[in-house]
């Protein structure tokens, strides 16, 4: 294992990486006749996230992630009405962890690590998705790409964790299922740590960073981090 720096915090993409997405299954069932309408949707959402913040504009997550609903149905032929879009809304408000998420923030949080989330999404009222899904309480902060008016894996995205608690990108590891979020923080400095949730695989190429850390369980992946952490004497 090549050595590391230590790191101080641990930062957590929220979308997918904690709260499971396959509860947004039902809809797109319902809309297209086809549950696995929303991977294509989620990666229409992420693709234009970043071709807006490329183009220098920005619009809040959740607006952008029904106006790709809207448009992959017109691709498809298919009618989605303003209650559609609101009863996606109110799914992604409502998403639950996945079942491996409270022991590995358990673990984490015991070890003595600052615990904070990153997230796409704009700051929403209480209670928040994280409250709805319980696990709000492991985390110290909470931030949002809105503070910068720019997606992941944008540096200042990355940078503004850092800033606002005052330690160095270094100082910190970002833990996501999405290969482009891990890179993007590496790239700035930051540690990577790859949880593989299906259909979210790690990318092999020249010249792209591989996580420091990689595992298909988020509590192994916890370990992996603590071991790397605070080595047994």
């Amino acid at each position: 294992m090549p050595d590391r720096k230590p790191v101080s915090t641990i930062v957590f993409d929220v979308n997918e990486t904690l709260l499971d997405i396959t509860g947004l299954e039902p809809l797109f069932q319902r809309l297209f006749g086809n549950a696995g309408v929303l991977r294509e949707w989620f990666a229409e959402l992420i693709l234009y996230s970043q071709t807006i913040t490329l183009s220098g504009l920005y619009t809040p997550f959740g607006d952008l992630a029904g106006g790709i609903l809207r448009m992959v149905a017109e691709n498809k032929g298919v009618a989605v009405h303003d209650g559609d879009v609101a009863e996606l809304t109110s799914l992604i408000g409502s998403m639950p962890a996945h079942a491996d998420v409270k022991p590995a923030l358990t673990s984490l949080r015991d070890a003595g690590f600052t615990l904070v989330t990153l997230t796409n999404s704009a700051p929403s009222p209480s209670p928040t998705p994280l409250e709805k899904a319980g696990i709000a309480s492991f985390f110290d902060d909470h931030f949002s790409v809105a503070d910068v008016g720019m997606f992941k894996p944008h540096p200042s995205t990355y940078q503004l964790v850092a800033d606002r608690l005052e330690v160095g990108t270094s100082d910190t590891c970002m833990v996501a299922c999405h290969i482009w979020d891990t890179i993007g923080a590496q790239a700035v400095g930051c540690q990577g740590a790859f949880i593989a949730r299906p259909h979210n695989s790690v990318l092999k190429a020249p010249e792209v960073p591989k996580p420091d850390f990689f595992s298909e369980d988020l509590i192994d992946l916890a370990n992996q981090i603590i071991s790397a952490n605070f080595p047994a004497s």
